[in-house]
């Protein structure tokens, strides 16, 4: 496999997947999804397209072992199709274009995440054209729609229906592997788990009454002040589980003193306090409130919607504890929760982070990798559900640019990837792939 030759692949894949309008809703994957179906079929993959609408499906692809009835490990290269919305008016360069400029590819997708999809995607095809085949077990390739809106139609629904065509023993996905600088060292984190999502709303009651006569009611929405103040003034206190100690392990700091490390990390750069701190607990985002319907009525109850997510291993419990410690144990208040979803993780040792390391090692020398929770989720938990052995990792290195260029541009204006770095992480899925089915 030439990797110039590769790298170029990735490249035409990609512009190609840009000028493909997916934005979910409505989505409209199909045509993108023939295409990739039709580039991995040529080079010797067995190809299935499975949607719950015709309008959608999901491809899975797969490359086999050369030895019949081989019991080896099954590799999925995991990627979804759908984007954000993008604003034509706020970009540079026509967020439908792929175009190439100043050695980077724009357009929507290009980081979220067309980009890896089109890097797994060259990667395998250019194994199958090249005659490879796995020692041991199969490469998987599952591009998947509806994830920016949750997956229902996407990895929940082929997860769910089609559990036996995308099971899995490894996976990589969406979610890690863009450089940052700690402490004069380059790191890579690796996604290893993902954060639950407990949101709650807080009430306060009151007295209805006529606007015009402000004491005549007891308004609900004036008691939300307090509590919105005590909102913004802190967080709950931190509780580390496994993930987030070996993160401050891996940067150098000391696990077992998270407000000194994180008093460290926005010395040396605020932006990284700010995307690494939620990792360390649970987190509380008032996002919406709601009081009276009309305008000239005193509200005698007023709604608080809080976001509120919570690393894997903590749960209900620690939600009411952070609350009680942010709003206090009494008041004039209640609360309900309204979602409950558990976080979900992947062991931090395994043959797969061992792979992962050593290619690092080799192509960024004395450069360290570190497993990192992710703020969000991602397709990886409705496979973690679906297959509780397997081990799933966000993962798509970039070196040239890093976490701080690349995070604010996804879902963002002017999204774009520098080239360099598609053609780093099409070398990488290739090399893991012989590294790992042999």
């Amino acid at each position: 496999m030439s990797a110039p030759a590769t790298a170029g692949e990735a490249e035409v894949l990609l512009s190609a997947l840009i000028r493909f309008n997916t934005v979910n809703p409505p989505g409209n994957e199909r045509p993108a999804q023939e295409f990739l179906a039709d580039h991995l079929s040529s080079a010797g993959f067995d190809c299935e397209l499975l949607g719950a609408e015709p309008g959608r499906p999901n491809l899975v692809a797969r490359l086999r072992a050369t030895a019949a009835g081989d019991g080896g490990p099954t590799l999925c290269y995991l990627g979804h199709v759908d984007t954000v919305l993008a604003d034509a008016a706020d970009w540079s360069h026509d967020p439908w274009s792929g175009d190439i400029d100043d050695g980077f590819l724009w357009g929507r997708g290009a980081l979220d995440m067309k980009s890896q999809v089109a890097a797994e995607v060259a990667a395998a095809a250019a194994l199958g054209r090249s005659g490879w085949r796995p020692a041991r077990g199969e490469l998987l390739i599952v591009t998947v729609v509806d994830e920016e809106t949750g997956g229902a139609l996407g990895a929940q629904w082929i997860t769910e229906t089609h559990p036996e065509k995308v099971r899995c023993d490894m996976l990589v996905n969406e979610g890690g592997g863009a450089v940052f600088e700690y402490g004069g060292r380059r790191r890579y984190g690796v996604c290893c788990a993902e954060k639950g999502v407990f949101r709650f709303t807080v009430t306060t009651d009151g007295v209805a009454g006529h606007a015009s006569m402000p004491g005549m009611g007891d308004n609900a929405l004036l008691k939300m002040g307090p509590l919105l103040d005590r909102f913004a003034a802190r967080q709950p206190s931190y509780r580390l589980t496994g993930e987030p100690q070996a993160f401050l392990r891996g940067i150098g700091e000391d696990a077992g003193d998270p407000q000194a490390a994180v008093a460290h990390m926005r010395a040396a750069d605020p932006r990284l306090a700010t995307m690494f701190e939620p990792m360390l607990g649970v987190t509380f985002t008032p996002t919406r409130i709601r009081a009276s319907e009309k305008i000239n009525v005193i509200p005698s109850r007023a709604e608080l919607k809080v976001d509120c997510r919570v690393p894997p291993g903590l749960g209900e419990k620690e939600v009411r504890e952070g609350i009680a410690e942010v709003l206090g144990g009494d008041g004039d208040w209640r609360m309900e929760f309204t979602e409950r979803v558990v976080g979900n993780r992947s062991p931090t040792e395994s043959q797969l982070m061992d792979a992962i390391t050593g290619w690092i090692a080799e192509r960024d020398p004395g450069a360290e990798v570190v497993p990192v929770i992710l703020p969000g989720f991602t397709d990886s938990r409705h496979f973690r559900m679906a297959f509780p052995e397997c081990v799933a990792y966000g993962f798509f290195p970039h070196r040239h640019q890093s976490l701080l260029q690349t995070a604010p541009l996804i879902h963002g204006a002017d999204e774009r990837i520098d080239v360099r770095d598609l053609a780093l992480a099409t070398e990488l899925f290739g090399d893991l792939a012989t590294r790992l089915l042999g």
